[in-house]
Order: C-alpha cells, then sequence, then structure tokens
C-alpha cells in the first residue's frame, strides 16, 4: 500500500479488533476479502467512498452473486464496525446494494434414497463415519474437523457430542444407536480424549492431525461420484438434507433450529418453502 505507515497500522488494528474471537475458519475467509478491497482501493480505510466500493464489486464479476454477496457483506461489517468503534467518519458500507441471489436451496437437498446409496458406496470406515455424521448431526464441514474424542458421551441408548459452533456457541447434539455404534468402532481403543476424531496423516495449518474443511469437501464430493450422483456434491448439502428430512418426519422447527445451530428460526423456515407440500397451481392442473 502507498499510504503512510502511520495510516496502515491504524487499517491494520482496526481489522485486528473487528477479527477478534472469530474462528480460525472465518478469520481467513474475513481476510481474504479484506486484503482484496485494500488492495484494489489503495487508500486509507477512513477515505473510503461508495464508488470504491462499487468499483471494487465490479472486480468480482467473475465469481458467483452468492460470492460477490459474501465478500460485500465482510466488507460491510468491517466498515459498520469502524464506524461504531469511532474510527470511520461515517459508514459508507451502509450505502452499498447487495446483490440479489437466485434461492437454489431445494436443488442442493438430496433424496432420502441416495443418502443411503451415498453411506453405501463408501467401503472406508472413517469417511462413511464422516458423511453419516455430517448427515445425522447437520454438522458444519468445519465443525466435523474440529471434534476430538473428549467432545463425545456415551447416553444410555446412543450418545452425544459438543460442538462448538459459528459464532462461538456451544450445542449438544444427540446421536442414535446406530452412528454411535460406527463411532465407537472408528476410535478403537487407543484414542485419548484430545485425539482428533477424524485424523489425517498429514499435519494442518494449526499443527494438529484434524482434517481439514478441503480434505473434508473432497471426500464428500469423490463419494457422490461413487454413489452415481451427477452433480458435484459438498458437506454443506448433507446439512440441508438433515434438515429438511427430520422436518418431512414431523422434527418441530425449533429443534432442528437448535440441532443445526441456526442464529433464528426463519433460517430454519427456509428448508419449509424450499420443498412445499401444497400448491395452488395443482388445483388448476
Amino acid at each position: 500500500m502507498s499510504y503512510s505507515s502511520t495510516t496502515f497500522e491504524t487499517t491494520k488494528q482496526l481489522i485486528q479488533l473487528w477479527l477478534h474471537g472469530r474462528s480460525p475458519n472465518t478469520v481467513a475467509n474475513y481476510q481474504r476479502h479484506v486484503n482484496s478491497f485494500l488492495a484494489h482501493v489503495d487508500k486509507p480505510i477512513e477515505k473510503v467512498t461508495l464508488m470504491d466500493i462499487q468499483s471494487w464489486q465490479l472486480t468480482l464479476s467473475s465469481v458467483s452473486p452468492a460470492s460477490q454477496r459474501n465478500a460485500l457483506a465482510v466488507l460491510k461489517s468491517l466498515l459498520t464496525f469502524g464506524f461504531e468503534l469511532g474510527v470511520l467518519p461515517v459508514n459508507v458500507g451502509k450505502l452499498a446494494r447487495t446483490p440479489k441471489v437466485k434461492e437454489r436451496l431445494a436443488e442442493k437437498i438430496l433424496t432420502v434414497e441416495f443418502v443411503n446409496r451415498l453411506f453405501a458406496a463408501e467401503s472406508n470406515l472413517r469417511n462413511r463415519v464422516m458423511l453419516r455424521l455430517l448427515y445425522s448431526g447437520g454438522l458444519r464441514a468445519s465443525e466435523l474437523c474440529d471434534l476430538n474424542w473428549g467432545d463425545l458421551k456415551q447416553r444410555d441408548v446412543g450418545g452425544q457430542i459438543r460442538i462448538f459452533g459459528k459464532g462461538g456457541k456451544t450445542r449438544v447434539i444427540l446421536l442414535g444407536q446406530g452412528i454411535w455404534d460406527e463411532l465407537m468402532k472408528l476410535k478403537g481403543c487407543i484414542a485419548t480424549k484430545d485425539d482428533p476424531v477424524f485424523y489425517s496423516q498429514k499435519v494442518n495449518s494449526r499443527g494438529t492431525h484434524h482434517l481439514n474443511r478441503k480434505q473434508v469437501y473432497h471426500i464428500v464430493a469423490e463419494a457422490g461420484k461413487k454413489a452415481g450422483f451427477e452433480e458435484k456434491i459438498s458437506p454443506h448439502w448433507l446439512r440441508h438434507s438433515h434438515a429438511s428430512h427430520s422436518l418431512d418426519k414431523g422434527a418441530p422447527i425449533h429443534l432442528v433450529q437448535q440441532t443445526l445451530g441456526h442464529s433464528s428460526i426463519s433460517v430454519t423456515e427456509r428448508y419449509l418453502h424450499a420443498k412445499p407440500d401444497d400448491s395452488s397451481a395443482l388445483y388448476l392442473d
């Protein structure tokens, strides 16, 4: 950056304060978007204008609308934080328009039959248990990666897992006997409470043997291929399927919200609209 070192340090400190306490995955994602913006405008953050933001948005035209929306949301969050802290004179990000995104949730919900085929097609025990847990527990990929054996506890029937989720919130998810038995097969008799549930031979960026998100995404995508699914699926498809299938089977919506760790019931309600049971159009057929 070409502006003064004093201004650079102020911007750096603001970003550090804004990122404080967030998860490593969130920090990496947020930092990437902010670095992209600052490199584009090459000026002190307190001098940023609406035109600067719009100019940066044009550079994002090659990525999907959802990715553009995410990038802008990150920048708006930083600018709002800086304004509320008194570092920025105005919150110029408030004026930036967020691109509209087509709702594609219904396209990312697998059928029960395909989910079962996905499990059956995976011969590797660790990978099969991973797929089952992503679906049964409705976990995010990052939550699955962070699991240690100390986060699991047996119950009279099945067991429970403690999840440190988005926004630093902790939730407990109950698991049925079937998935619990498979987890215990995976554990064996030598794993300690501090060992990762899903072990990787490679040491990750944090110096541990936990799988990273990239590895999990690859495993899920490959499992989808083995099961004969034409489109590339991701761990979040199993989370979407968990929500949709449990609601179909009569699970109370507030319970689905708690299990998935949604911030509000309105987020969970999206699954009710993704696969409606009825439509006035059917009455005209």
